[in-house]
């Protein structure tokens, strides 16, 4: 991971409202539809690097139709892991 120079890191409050709306709607939104249905305006640039952050902790991926899937719970975890074109850790 790459660390941008940025004028403005996102606040604690700003990256749990984006965790949360993820784990809400895992699956359905792709990154701009999800960044429009925040609760808060958010900038774009902000979103992103907070996004970039979650795929860096492995809390989020992005799936092959470019939607956004919260993978920081077990029952999700379960449910792709599932799946026979997704590949195994183990």
């Amino acid at each position: 991971m790459t660390i941008k120079r940025l004028h403005h890191y996102p606040q604690l409050n700003t990256i749990l409202m984006v965790e949360k709306t993820i784990y809400n709607r895992s699956g359905i939104f792709s990154k701009k539809q999800l960044w429009k249905k925040l609760p808060k305006k958010t900038m774009y640039q902000t979103f992103s690097v907070i996004l970039d952050y979650l795929i860096y902790s492995g809390k989020i991926v992005i799936d092959s139709k470019k939607k956004i899937i919260w993978l920081n719970d077990s029952e999700i975890i379960k449910k792709y892991l599932s799946k026979p074109y997704l590949l195994s850790l183990n």
